[in-house]
C-alpha cells in the first residue's frame, strides 16, 4: 500500500507540499483534551488578528480551488471550513479522539488534515483527476460519481475517498470506534508550506506518541520523492 500524487497534480500545482503519517494501534480510548486545548489556543490567537480567509494557507487553497473551476466560497478546503465553524462557535464537535486531535491540529496550522481508515482502502491512495468511473460514498450513505477531471483521493478499486481534493472525505473510510490503522495526510500550497508541513507532521507525531502506544512513520513528499510506502 502507498500514497502518491499523480504527475498531473505535481505539474499543475508546483507549490504543493504533502505530509503523511502512518499510524497503527490507535483506539477510541484516549484523553486528548490538553492537546486539543493547546492547538485551539493557537488557532484562536491567529483568528483574533485575521479572519480565516485572510490567512495565507487558506488563500493558497482558494486559488487552487479557483484553478480547479470551483467557487472557493462555495467549496472550501477542510481547514477553512473548520476555522470558519470554530470562529463562529468557539469550539468543534467531538467525534473520535483521533479525529478531534487532527481537527485541532488543522485549526492551529490552517492546513487541511485528512484521516483514512486503511482497512477500508484498497491497495493504494492516489490524488489524481477522476476518470468519471469512480464511486464516492457520503457520510449519509449515498453513492455519488465524481465527474471526470475532479481531483479525488482514489484507491485501486476505483473508490473516491475524498472529493474536490481537500473539500470533503468519504464516509467509506472514515475513522470509527474500531479503527486501528490510519493514514493521515496534510497538504499545503502557501509560500512557507514546506516548513509548516514539516512542523505539523512533527507536532502531530509527538501528540500521537504521547496519547497512544504507537510509533508513527512520517514523510514530507516532493516531486523527486512522491511516494509514501506504508
Amino acid at each position: 500500500m502507498h500514497l502518491q500524487h499523480s504527475d498531473d497534480i505535481w505539474r499543475d500545482f508546483p507549490d504543493l507540499v504533502p505530509g503523511a503519517l502512518h499510524v497503527q494501534g490507535v483506539s477510541k480510548d484516549a484523553s486528548v483534551d490538553d492537546r486539543i486545548a493547546r492547538h485551539t489556543e493557537t488557532a484562536a490567537a491567529r483568528l483574533a488578528t485575521a479572519s480565516e480567509g485572510e490567512l495565507p494557507e487558506i488563500q493558497a487553497w482558494r486559488r487552487a480551488f479557483t484553478r480547479m473551476g470551483l467557487k472557493p466560497t462555495q467549496y472550501r478546503c477542510a481547514s477553512e471550513s473548520l476555522l470558519r465553524r470554530f470562529r463562529k462557535e468557539g469550539e468543534l464537535p467531538r467525534l473520535h479522539p483521533l479525529i478531534d486531535l487532527c481537527n485541532a491540529v488543522s485549526l492551529a496550522y490552517a492546513i487541511p488534515v485528512a484521516v483514512f481508515d486503511l482497512d477500508q482502502v484498497a491497495g493504494h491512495l492516489e490524488i489524481r483527476h477522476a476518470t468519471g468511473d469512480e464511486t464516492y460514498v457520503t457520510f449519509s450513505g449515498e453513492t455519488e460519481r465524481p465527474p471526470a477531471g475532479e481531483v479525488i483521493f482514489a484507491d485501486a478499486e476505483g473508490r473516491a475517498h475524498a472529493r474536490r481534493w481537500t473539500h470533503r472525505q468519504s464516509g467509506h473510510s472514515a475513522v470509527r470506534d474500531t479503527t486501528t490503522d490510519v493514514l493521515i495526510v496534510a497538504e499545503a500550497l502557501h509560500a512557507s508550506a514546506r516548513q509548516d508541513i514539516a512542523s505539523l507532521v512533527a507536532a502531530l507525531a509527538d501528540d500521537l506518541t504521547a496519547l497512544w502506544p504507537v510509533a508513527p512513520r512520517t514523510a514530507v513528499l516532493r516531486p523527486s520523492a512522491p511516494r509514501f510506502s506504508l
